[in-house]
């Protein structure tokens, strides 16, 4: 009888969606929100998403501090991704609405995809221009000093401009860098000699084995490596023999300026993991402009002691090899340019994407300089070189396999230790 009283049957419950009561009692809901007020987030919350791992405090009222974890709009609440509702966005979609959240992962890609192409074009460039300057200017002490003199420039006109945020210089800072760049002057020079010895493509079959130089030295100063990675050098050392002995523009100049380029670039990255422990504040890019001129400091120098006595002589004969000044001047300057911007693609690359990607990328980008200098100059391959060639980058693939799976590794035993 009391039930027929409140709720007669002729009044079904209201189609109206705020409120599912009766229309015989509208202020009933009203009633019951203001004695209640935070019940219905709680049973909404629960119902849909389920139990929260967020503190109480959030889950019981998500409206009182949004601003502190509302980071997605497609899920205010921030307590859980937004990838739970997936079927709002499908839903969306459908009626052609708002799709965000899906947009939102290929758009990085799509940043990606552009900065790995800038850092693949920006290689090729350098290379191709780097060897034009060294086949008819052959001091590639001079052209690396002006390679870290643009990109010091570069660096300071971010800085002025505040294109780029300068970093708070003291000097503890200072003195943590001077190794590192004593090392990144050795790698680069040494490179660049290679370059003006031997063919492009070559010197970086050669320096596709700096992983073997890598395991000996962490190895040497104290790191274990599972027995995956000690085999996948094997294959690095093989073909880099087998693509030495059949080169057909050998020099032993050319091979042991790569080798010593390995090997400076290697003791630059160990160093640098001891020596800036202290700074990470500090970005890549930023970091890489502070070496790059303190490398300029230490090379220049040295440069002019080696070989300044023949620049003269040098210069006057590349003008009448080429024939116009101007087009030397436009080769050296876009080898210094891209020399820099090639570093700063892949330090961009590194800060987006795992350190297995990156090395990934990176032997995929010796293979493609190796390709385009092969194309561009039309050096003579042998079917033996190739093969070595190949084996060799596919060694320094299973070696970022490996390494991966180390790193990996160390990160489980490192959180089952914290729990």
């Amino acid at each position: 009888m009391l039930s027929s009283h409140l709720i007669p049957s002729k009044n079904p419950l209201s189609t109206n969606p705020t409120s599912p009561f009766s229309p015989l009692y509208p202020n009933l809901l009203s009633t019951v929100r203001s004695k209640f007020p935070y019940r219905p987030h709680i049973a909404t919350f629960a119902s849909v998403h389920g139990v929260s791992s967020k503190p109480t405090s959030q889950t019981l009222n998500p409206i009182l501090k949004p601003r502190q974890f509302c980071k997605n709009p497609v899920n205010p609440f921030g307590c859980l991704p937004s990838k739970s509702n997936s079927h709002v966005p499908a839903a969306a979609a459908a009626d052609g609405g708002d799709t965000t959240a899906d947009s939102a992962p290929n758009s990085k890609k799509f940043q990606l995809a552009i900065v790995f192409g800038l850092w693949y074009f920006q290689n090729i460039v350098f290379n191709i221009y780097n060897k034009k300057v060294l086949n008819i200017f052959p001091f590639p002490w001079l052209l690396a000093s002006f390679q870290l003199f643009a990109g010091s420039v570069w660096m300071l006109v971010l800085w002025s401009f505040k294109l780029q945020p300068c970093p708070k210089i003291s000097k503890p800072f200072l003195i943590a860098l001077l190794g590192p760049a004593l090392f990144h002057t050795i790698g680069h020079i040494s490179a660049c000699v290679s370059f003006s010895k031997v063919a492009v493509s070559f010197t970086h079959v050669i320096k596709s084995a700096e992983p073997v130089f890598s395991v000996l030295f962490s190895s040497f100063l104290g790191d274990s490596y599972p027995i995956q990675v000690w085999l996948s050098i094997l294959p690095i050392v093989f073909g880099c023999s087998l693509a030495a002995i059949t080169e057909a523009t050998f020099n032993f100049e050319g091979l042991s300026g790569a080798m010593i380029s390995n090997v400076g670039f290697v003791l630059r990255n160990i160093y640098s993991k001891r020596s800036l422990q202290n700074f990470k504040e500090v970005n890549g890019l930023n970091l890489y402009g502070w070496i790059s001129i303190i490398s300029l400091l230490y090379l220049f120098p040295v440069a002019i002691f080696v070989e300044g006595s023949k620049w003269v002589q040098g210069y006057h004969q590349a003008i009448a090899s080429i024939g116009n000044a101007s087009t030397l001047y436009i080769w050296v300057l876009i080898s210094g340019i891209f020399y820099h911007l090639y570093n700063q693609s892949s330090y961009q690359a590194l800060d987006e994407i795992s350190p297995l990607t990156f090395s990934v990328g990176n032997t995929m980008k010796r293979v493609v300089v190796i390709v385009a200098s092969v194309l561009v100059f039309r050096n003579p391959v042998r079917p033996l070189n190739a093969v070595g060639s190949a084996i060799a980058i596919f060694g320094t693939f299973l070696y970022s396999q490996a390494t991966s799976k180390k790193s990996s590794k160390k990160i489980e035993e490192g959180e089952e230790k914290k729990d």
